[in-house]
């Protein structure tokens, strides 16, 4: 019993314990969902929702590219067609943290403090990993939500935006993308 508490105290003190966690979307390798839910200030909208492993504003470039945008109007209202009808495309990049509390830099603290051997570890309590996503949304030509289950086209709108982020992901020389066939 004695080595169980041992054992039990330094599990403890050398665990930390999880305050926010980022998402995670490896099944599919994206979500649905209402991107007012996935962060405050973007709107109520459904969004197609996926974690962003390359670099900053490399979203931005190659959506500039792929429709020809010349930096006007990058990520509001972006006109795609589907099947001859219009689309228009937003997106928001949004950084989510994964925040923990340490729980031995604590402890050390804790027991050194009012010692000769004080240490100051408070900057090492909490630890936070950063991770960004890209939302979009999606509205047709009378501003409905294109991402809603209910929506004509919904289905179409999701295998365009799975494959625009397979494109995305594959690509990288954007000027690409003015060789190949325009959606």
């Amino acid at each position: 019993m004695k080595y169980f508490l041992i054992a039990l105290f330094f599990t403890t003190i050398t665990s930390c314990i999880p305050l926010r966690i980022a998402p995670n979307f490896h099944e599919e390798g994206y979500k649905i969902k209402q991107a007012k839910k996935f962060k405050r200030k973007l709107p109520k909208e459904n969004a197609f929702i996926f974690e962003d492993t390359k670099d900053a504003d490399e979203f931005y470039n190659f959506v500039n590219t792929k429709y020809q945008l010349n930096h006007l109007d990058v990520g509001l209202e972006v006109p795609f067609r589907i099947d001859e009808k219009l689309y228009f495309l937003s997106y928001y990049e949004v950084e989510k943290t994964t925040k923990t509390l340490n729980l031995l830099p604590i402890f050390i603290d804790g027991a050194t403090s009012g010692t000769d051997l004080e240490t100051d570890l408070y900057d090492n309590y909490v630890s936070r990993m950063g991770s960004w996503y890209l939302v979009i949304t999606v509205i047709d030509n009378d501003s409905n939500d294109c991402l809603k289950e209910s929506h004509p086209s919904y289905n179409k709108v999701l295998e365009y935006l799975k494959n625009l982020k397979k494109e995305y992901f594959s690509t990288h020389n954007y000027e690409e993308l003015l060789f190949t066939k325009k959606s």
